[in-house]
């Protein structure tokens, strides 16, 4: 029988009870494991969003998994597809209303770059109506790419000061 180490681990006893750490990393760990995203699906990029949601995918294990429809309830925008001129003001509008701290993630080509439609209705990027944070490329892009993105998205609100958001938006 194999008697386990309680110096290793945590020991009550020595803590009395107490957790220890700075603000900004509860804060920022709050916000990484419960992000709600504003799906944005203008295209065949939507699809791909949706099946990140099922079960094979399980955007859940990250803490994403509550998907909102009201920028108001959300902090994640994921712009998916082709977004034309015409819906430009739409998308923006909808980034404009939701709270701050605030993300956005465009996903596959056509968000991040126009992809292949260089024509007078398509806008050639969502970076030039918003604020973009992580690009996911393809055409369309696999839902492992999204989860992938989420994730480096993760890491980057992990490591900046919970205060600079709130300041600069």
């Amino acid at each position: 029988m194999v008697t386990p180490n309680t110096e290793l681990g945590y020991n009550s006893k020595v803590e009395g009870g107490v957790i220890v750490s700075r603000a900004d990393a509860a804060i920022n760990w709050i916000r990484t494991n419960s992000m709600w995203p504003m799906p944005m699906g203008l295209a065949c990029c939507a699809i791909e969003l949706m099946a990140v949601g099922g079960a094979r995918f399980d955007i859940a294990r990250f803490g994403a998994e509550v998907m909102r429809f009201s920028p108001r309830q959300s902090d994640c925008m994921i712009v998916a597809g082709t977004v034309t001129y015409k819906m430009a003001p739409q998308v923006r509008r909808i980034y404009d209303q939701m709270a701050a701290p605030k993300w956005v993630i465009a996903m596959g080509a056509c968000a991040s770059s126009g992809g292949m439609y260089r024509s007078y209705a398509t806008l050639q990027g969502v970076d030039r109506i918003v604020p973009v944070d992580v690009y996911v490329s393809g055409c369309p892009p696999r839902p492992e790419a999204l989860l992938d993105a989420l994730m480096k998205l993760q890491d980057k609100v992990r490591r900046e000061p919970a205060s600079k958001r709130l300041l600069s938006a």
